[in-house]
């Protein structure tokens, strides 16, 4: 089951649920909106705990390798953590990485969307992804991780409609 790591109070937000917009601050400083993301299909928030680290890394550079094909069908595709713009602007560089990576410092958004780790007081694993249905945001499709679960980044594409 998705969310049964997770205590009742933290399940991550379902398919139809209204999508929280927010406004975070990227890796170059840019202040990004959700609103304003939102392509075509979607996009998907990849919520990860720590930069610098195994797993996220991996997921991340997976995300990179594979963002044109996500973009080309209109879907953007950015990671969100509670690590400071300036520890993901350094981590982006080495890794090389191509895509928006938002700074969640006060821990808001993962809050909003039911993946917050409160006993790390960072960001949980998880994927949501965000669709505009009549004007409004919702969430299309999500999926909250062990930890040490990497995401299976074509799965996640599927589920948003890209094939």
């Amino acid at each position: 089951m998705r969310n049964e790591h997770l205590t009742p109070r933290q399940t991550v937000l379902m398919p139809g649920d209204a999508a929280p917009d927010f406004s975070l601050m990227d890796q170059d400083r840019k202040t990004r909106k959700l609103s304003e993301l939102v392509g075509k299909k979607g996009v998907m928030l990849c919520f990860f705990p720590f930069a610098f680290t195994s797993v996220c890394a991996s997921e991340m550079e997976c995300v990179a390798s594979e963002l044109s094909r996500a973009r080309e069908t209109g879907l953007e595709v950015v990671g969100i953590s509670c690590d400071s713009f300036a520890a993901l602007k350094a981590w982006a560089d080495q890794l090389g990485l191509k895509q928006v990576l938002l700074a969640d410092l006060h821990r808001e958004v993962c809050r909003a969307y039911g993946l917050y780790w409160a006993d790390m007081n960072v960001a949980h694993r998880g994927t949501v992804v965000v669709e505009k249905v009549g004007g409004q945001l919702k969430v299309k499709w999500s999926e909250a991780r062990e930890p040490g679960q990497a995401m299976d980044f074509d799965s996640m594409l599927a589920h948003a409609g890209v094939a």
